[in-house]
């Protein structure tokens, strides 16, 4: 399977997370325990409406560090 990053995004707890986690094909079931990047053990939602909450802000954060990708700076520090 390809995964162009060591992390993948998943819906738990009302946000969406990384994990660096096994990823089986099609995502992390529902009701499966992830660790995230922001340090919890987290219950996947992989539901259409879970993909369409917030993104958490310490999983992003360490996602780009994973992927070598600086964060774009804030929205007022343009």
């Amino acid at each position: 399977m390809y995964r162009p990053h060591p992390f993948s995004w998943v819906p738990a707890d009302g946000q969406r997370h990384a994990s660096i986690d096994a990823r089986p094909g099609g995502g992390y079931p529902t009701g499966v325990c992830v660790a995230t990047l922001c340090g919890h053990q987290l219950i996947a939602d992989n539901t259409d409406r879970a993909w369409l909450w917030e993104t958490c802000p310490d999983c992003n954060a360490a996602a780009h560090v994973l992927a070598e990708v600086p964060m774009p700076p804030a929205a007022g520090a343009r």
